[in-house]
């Protein structure tokens, strides 16, 4: 039986999927193929599965464990906000639009940032915060939501609980079948 991982190595794993994507997407700028836009797909499928789960999950907690957590869950949340503004821009272009290249630019330095701040310092404080049981029934909640979660940006819905938590399945589950009708993010 393979061991649970805690909610921090849960999520240092998505830092790490998402950084080699945007590595391979760096090879690919000023490309015009389907390639480019397929992995695009991809990268905004995972950033938005992995920030539901921490809007869902993550927040809460900082909130909840972390000396001064309301403001670093805000802030946190207000970067996702941002970065979803820009993945709805890039989810409407394609590699050969003049801005195709610029958003998807704009949206690794976005995301870059924010997973410096998460893991140079909203982790190690969750982490001395919490015991390694918390973490690690947060790492198993995190990895549920994922599952259940969209797959498209939607910059209007909530980003709190508990509302973000009851419509987040229900978004989901609409935009998987339009993925499946569609094919998107596949290669």
């Amino acid at each position: 039986m393979a061991t649970q991982q805690d909610v921090i190595e849960v999520l240092v794993t998505d830092h790490r999927e998402v950084e080699q994507m945007f590595g391979e997407l760096e090879h690919m700028i000023g490309g015009i193929g389907e390639p480019a836009k397929t992995l695009a797909e991809k990268v905004v499928i995972e950033l938005v599965r992995h920030s539901i789960a921490e809007e869902e999950y993550l927040y809460p907690a900082v909130r909840e464990h972390v000396p001064g957590g309301n403001k670093l869950a805000d802030q946190e949340i207000t970067e996702h906000a941002e970065a979803e503004e820009t993945m709805k821009r890039l989810e409407a272009l394609e590699p050969n639009e003049r801005e195709f290249w610029p958003t998807m630019e704009l949206l690794m330095s976005q995301i870059r940032a924010h997973v410096r701040e998460e893991e140079n310092d909203l982790f190690p404080r969750l982490r001395e915060a919490c015991t390694p049981e918390q973490l690690t029934e947060l790492g198993g909640k995190v990895q549920q939501a994922k599952k259940l979660a969209p797959t498209r940006p939607h910059p209007a819905a909530p980003d709190t609980p508990p509302a973000n938590k009851l419509l987040a399945p229900g978004a989901g589950l609409v935009d998987r079948i339009r993925d499946a009708i569609t094919g998107r993010g596949r290669s």
